[in-house]
């Protein structure tokens, strides 16, 4: 068997799902309401299934040489997102950072260019953490101006040879420096064991399909180690196909993903955090049903 991936974004995976063009995709976004009523007329009535695969963080790099260990509270980060601070020895700035010397250099924010589950992830943190300097409903578009750039490594490429930019990015592709963000009373770095205590703490999203396992994130948590920018990636398959077979492969394939090896996989090649073994019990139970013929 073999699988083929193409890096479209996860907004371009799930229309690719509803319009029957691909057997599963992965998505950083759960399907809204809208999507689950759409995906019925290829994956029947059942809807589709969302598996959590995935967990990592959701970076936030940047390129200020001199300054080492940024630190943005919540407010401040959303404020520089929005373009509302838009130097970086602004006062705020300074307030987080008082041992750092920093810069009159202009902020360029850096954002994706296409509809991304990263991006709708960074916007539900902002949302959630910092409701009076985030007037944005989170989406899968960026809504504010600035620098785009597609997918989560065109990001990263205009960071790294930018000064004076920040932005956000899965973890895994992260080369540089980035932010320590905000958390209660102290500053926490990113990292797989932080991201993996925010999606224990969470709780189930209403989706109306029975047994699914999609996710609404604690984003405004304050639990001491925890970062709260963090994505759960699904892959995300119909409960049912019309060929037998099909139904099949995509099942094993699932199974393995969702299996030691596989998370473990993952793990090394891209710093994610393994999924529970309660969530793995779950996911298999789910695959299982899956219908074919």
């Amino acid at each position: 068997m073999t699988v083929q991936y193409n890096s479209v974004g996860s907004g371009a995976g799930r229309e690719n799902l509803i319009a029957g063009a691909s057997d599963f995709i992965g998505s950083d976004a759960y399907l809204d309401e809208e999507e689950r009523a759409a995906v019925v007329d290829t994956c029947g009535d059942g809807g589709a299934y969302h598996i959590p695969v995935y967990i990592s963080p959701v970076a936030v790099p940047y390129n200020l040489p001199g300054v080492d260990g940024l630190q943005l509270k919540p407010d401040t980060l959303a404020q520089i997102m929005n373009q509302d601070i838009t130097v970086w020895n602004d006062p705020a700035i300074a307030e987080d950072n008082p041992d750092a010397e920093l810069p009159d250099t202009e902020i360029t924010v850096v954002h994706r260019s296409d509809d991304s589950g990263t991006t709708e992830n960074f916007m539900e943190y902002l949302s959630a953490a910092a409701p009076d300097s985030w007037p944005h409903e989170a989406d899968a578009a960026w809504p504010v101006q600035g620098e785009a750039a597609a997918q989560n490594t065109g990001v990263i490429q205009v960071i790294n040879d930018n000064e004076g930019t920040i932005g956000y990015a899965d973890a895994s592709v992260v080369t540089g420096q980035a932010a320590a963000v905000g958390v209660g009373d102290e500053f926490v770095d990113f990292s797989p064991e932080a991201a993996a205590k925010v999606v224990d703490a969470s709780e189930p999203a209403d989706t109306g399909v029975e047994g699914d396992m999609a996710l609404e994130l604690a984003r405004d948590t304050t639990e001491s180690g925890a970062y709260p920018i963090v994505l759960v990636s699904y892959h995300v398959a119909c409960s049912a196909y019309d060929d037998a077979e099909r139904a099949n492969l995509v099942k094993d394939f699932l199974a393995y993903v969702v299996s030691e090896d596989g998370q473990a996989t993952a793990a090394e090649a891209a710093g994610s955090a393994p999924i529970s073994e309660s969530t793995r019990e779950r996911a298999l139970e789910l695959i299982d049903t899956i219908q074919g013929g």
